[in-house]
């Protein structure tokens, strides 16, 4: 990767890495097309709100795409495999059992958000 464009590299590195073109990573950030082509080639940095949409979609973080933090992409994969593991155990539960587990699941979402919205 050129030192030049870094953040454009990564951005074409994972957005070819899930088959998609520009045309598909932009309807998916809600800009045109171009734009991600300037982001790509041309050294345009993005506003940290669609910077933010572009690592969504391409499932990385906002650090990785600025600055390549191997780590950060590594944990974040680490991380996401183990939730689809368990997602997937939890499938094979039989459904009542399931259906406790998502009410569990569900209060703690729910009193997590309460009291982020109490200390905020």
């Amino acid at each position: 990767m050129s030192q030049k464009n870094n953040l454009g590299n990564r951005i074409l590195e994972l957005r070819k890495a899930k088959g998609w073109s520009q045309t598909e990573l932009a309807d998916k950030v809600g800009i045109s097309y171009a734009q991600i082509g300037r982001y790509e080639t041309k050294g345009a940095q993005p506003p940290a709100e669609v910077l933010k949409k572009i690592a969504d979609a391409l499932d990385t973080s906002g650090d990785y795409l600025l600055y390549g933090n191997a780590s950060d992409k590594a944990n974040a994969a680490l991380h996401e495999a183990e939730v689809i593991r368990y997602f997937k155990e939890i499938e094979t539960l039989p459904s009542e059992d399931k259906a406790a587990l998502l009410r569990v699941i569900s209060a703690f979402i729910r009193d997590v958000k309460t009291k982020q919205a109490y200390t905020h």
